[in-house]
């Protein structure tokens, strides 16, 4: 089944109905789910859909003129000589009264063998689209490529976009879709091992025991997803070897370049542009204390995709192990409170910010917040350093919502309590201060009674599936 992407598919329907030429660039990372996206909207509307391969120029363009030729005649007559000649003949069969979709799928695989291709379809919007009953879609599965290549300004294609869509993961909530079958708390731990990526959530089974798919569908010989990130690495990178080890680093808790670097014995100038490259497939994210500015010397990297946040934390290391135990006692291994309760630490952070964003876009917040993630520091109350799992601030930083969040089958006890609201010492200057508190294993009953004194909101996983978000 196709799930979620309603604000993508109103998009593309906003496009197709109108009167004019439109033109929309499409990317995200492998495995998001582009094609999947293309494929349901042409459900809907007649679309000339062309997924180009990974071949040379001529054996693209053969497959694009048959594709285009079966399109608009029902039969295959030659090759078109080149990629103008081909372009021009839709121009051609283009109409006032029937609109064109022309979908040209993995775009890069054709530039990167014919970089011109780039300058044709300028040279044919230009003069020969722009005025025609045309909706052109490019789509990619390069990030750096398509910002770079497509949608930047170096490039020839550059303002001829109408509009353009990075197409990311789901959030928790809208992943919850595929585990239909699971309790909350299951749902939390399905997305914190999986992560937002459809094709992988959709390798799971909610019918079956969580520790059970993961046996079958990760641990086991031959499953799709048992060594999925070092494939995508392969597919994506010339030095897969240095990335694993970057994601290892990581993974074993070193976040600073400097720790990273010194972990995988690499100089930190080149640690640092193998981050970069990391940040523009959307696997590594650079993170500042909120409230900080980008340049902040107190940045640190985190893996930003869950599932090779959980295959590097698992598998990479102890791959042999796993396989010397056996899928089921692997996953029993795993699944131990003191294990997976210690992963989904961090993972559950992000999963509470993910709340409340959806809570701000639901204008559900006392105000809307501008800045919003981690923070870490001095707390002078404290006398300490301190951190702060999620902090949302408004733009000068004088209203502040702080959010402290415990994955653990413990329930949050009054002590906790009193030092999350010691954290207000941190922001003196700060006029309004609002606090959340987010618990698995629920809150004590004196927490429930502070709470209701200091305004403070409870939040356990059944309120974070709330139909009203």
């Amino acid at each position: 089944m196709f799930w979620g992407r309603k604000k993508e598919l109103s998009i593309m329907e906003d496009a197709y109905n109108s009167k004019n030429f439109e033109f929309l660039v499409l990317y995200g990372r492998r495995r998001i789910g582009k094609t999947s996206l293309l494929k349901e909207f042409a459900k809907t509307h007649k679309t000339l859909l062309f997924s180009a391969q990974e071949k040379n120029d001529a054996l693209n363009l053969s497959d694009f003129s048959k594709t285009v030729q079966q399109f608009f005649e029902g039969r295959f007559f030659g090759d078109f000589s080149d990629w103008e000649t081909a372009f021009s003949y839709i121009t051609g069969k283009s109409s006032e009264n029937e609109r064109i979709v022309l979908v040209i799928d993995e775009f890069p695989f054709i530039a990167s063998e014919n970089p011109s291709i780039k300058s044709m379809l300028q040279h044919t919007i230009d003069h020969e689209w722009k005025d025609r009953n045309i909706f052109l879609i490019l789509c990619g599965s390069s990030v750096s490529f398509m910002e770079d290549e497509v949608l930047a300004h170096k490039s020839p294609l550059y303002g001829r976009s109408t509009l353009h869509i990075e197409l990311k993961s789901f959030d928790y909530f809208e992943s919850a879709a595929f585990f239909s079958h699971y309790s909350d708390e299951e749902k939390l731990i399905a997305y914190g091992i999986l992560g937002g990526v459809p094709c992988y959530l959709d390798a799971f089974d909610s019918t079956k025991p969580l520790k059970q798919n993961v046996a079958s569908k990760i641990l086991r010989e031959g499953s799709f997803l048992k060594d999925e990130p070092l494939f995508l690495l392969r597919q994506e990178l010339r030095e897969p070897a240095v990335y694993n080890s970057i994601f290892e680093a990581i993974a074993n808790g070193a976040s600073r370049l400097n720790d990273i670097a010194l972990k995988i014995h690499e100089d930190t100038q080149k640690c640092s542009k193998y981050l970069s490259t990391l940040q523009a497939i959307r696997l590594v994210k650079k993170c500042v204390p909120c409230t900080e500015s980008e340049t902040s010397r107190r940045t640190v990297y985190e893996i930003s995709d869950n599932y090779f946040s959980f295959w590097y934390d698992f598998l990479f290391e102890h791959k042999s192990y796993y396989e010397l135990l056996g899928e089921e006692k692997s996953a029993e291994e795993i699944f131990r409170p003191e294990n997976i309760n210690r992963y989904m630490g961090h993972i559950f952070e992000k999963i509470c910010l993910e709340y409340m964003i959806r809570l701000a876009r639901g204008g559900k917040l006392p105000f809307v917040p501008e800045k919003y993630g981690r923070w870490w520091s001095n707390n002078p109350a404290r006398k300490m350093q301190d951190d702060i799992d999620v902090l949302l601030s408004d733009k000068n930083g004088s209203k502040l919502i702080i959010c402290e969040c415990k994955f653990r089958n413990d329930q949050f006890g009054s002590e906790e309590f009193d030092v999350m609201l010691s954290r207000r010492a941190i922001f003196p200057s700060a006029s309004e201060v609002y606090f959340f508190a987010f618990s698995k294993g629920g809150f004590a009953d004196s927490v429930h009674e502070k709470a209701r004194s200091h305004a403070v909101m409870l939040v356990e996983p059944a309120d974070m599936f709330s139909p009203e978000l």
